[in-house]
């Protein structure tokens, strides 16, 4: 089973967190976006992982060696693609066209998913869906009466389905995509400015490819700063492992509201942390409230209270304690 995985958008919607790492190296509970991903795609193959290609921008090698550690720790070798141009989805993964061949997922690096299932191999291809409330912001599919795929819609004004596409397929033979990919590429086939993976999709199931929808338990998006907040909430929530404090880490005259991710090296003093806070390592927190929120590594928080925040690493933040006297019938607001 090969896997390959586009990331190389700018993450202009993760900004300013993306100026200075890749958005799906962002890390949600002790793990980076991507690792989660590549971690819950290996649950779903019946099978080993044993390639996985990046298509990453000029990322820089710190990135890349990280990339390679991820791929080892599934049990699979790395392959490094590059995208030096933001040409759309289908140009994406056709950049990776060397490792088309044979079982493969394609899943792009900003979706993450839970699931309680294991790939059927011997379908012609799957394409995981999320019933959704507003079904005209995302791709969508339309289905026969046997439950087969039977279109792609994108971005639909009118209704004709509310399965989005969430970002994730598989096919049985890597080849067939390919094959496809070149011709698009070569014959410059372009749909709203850009290589769109759905017309290739459309001309495999033109050729008799059958396309299955896959549903998932819960689809879990990091677009932007408030759904990467809530998909992390949620990680933490329903991942027992993702809920963890190091003993490397002191806790001083503090509440630790689980669950929490509490990385190496941390201290905590005269403060109440969580619930579903992220604090990576060597990081030193005092005299604050914080909950529902990332913290980076190496970063320093005094005297303030945060929620619904990501912060990153490397960071000083500090309010200043005051006196009040306050009196009757008043209301204040900070």
């Amino acid at each position: 089973m090969k896997i390959i995985i586009p990331m190389a958008g700018m993450g202009t919607r993760m900004r300013p967190h993306t100026l200075t790492i890749p958005k799906p190296l962002i890390v949600l509970a002790g793990k980076s976006i991507v690792q989660r991903l590549v971690e819950g795609i290996s649950k779903v193959c019946a099978e080993p992982i044993d390639e996985i290609g990046f298509v990453i921008g000029n990322f820089g090698e710190k990135v890349e060696k990280s990339l390679v550690k991820i791929a080892a720790s599934v049990g699979a070798n790395a392959k490094i693609y590059y995208q030096e141009q933001a040409l759309g989805t289908a140009h994406a993964v056709w950049c990776a066209a060397e490792s088309l061949s044979g079982k493969t997922v394609v899943a792009f690096a900003d979706t993450l998913f839970f699931a309680d299932f294991k790939i059927d191999e011997n379908t012609d291809s799957i394409i995981w869906v999320q019933k959704v409330k507003n079904p005209q912001s995302y791709g969508v599919v339309t289905t026969d009466p046997s439950g087969l795929i039977s279109g792609f819609v994108e971005k639909p004004a009118e209704f004709v389905s509310d399965l989005a596409i969430i970002g994730i397929y598989y096919f049985k033979e890597g080849e067939k995509l390919k094959k496809e990919l070149n011709y698009i590429i070569d014959n410059k086939i372009i749909k709203s400015g850009e290589f769109q993976l759905t017309t290739a999709l459309e001309n495999l199931r033109n050729k008799g490819l059958k396309f299955l929808p896959g549903e998932v338990e819960e689809w879990l998006d990091c677009g932007n700063k408030d759904i990467t907040v809530n998909t992390h909430k949620r990680i933490l929530a329903k991942v027992p492992e993702a809920s963890y404090l190091s003993k490397s880490s002191e806790i001083k005259d503090s509440t630790i509201i689980q669950p929490c991710f509490i990385g190496n090296d941390v201290k905590i003093s005269n403060s109440v942390i969580g619930p579903f806070v992220s604090v990576g390592e060597k990081s030193i927190i005092s005299n604050s409230i914080i909950k529902n929120t990332i913290i980076q590594n190496q970063t320093e928080i005094d005297s303030i209270c945060v929620h619904n925040s990501i912060i990153g690493s490397n960071t000083k933040i500090s309010g200043k304690p005051f006196d009040v006297s306050i009196g009757d019938y008043n209301i204040i607001e900070m």
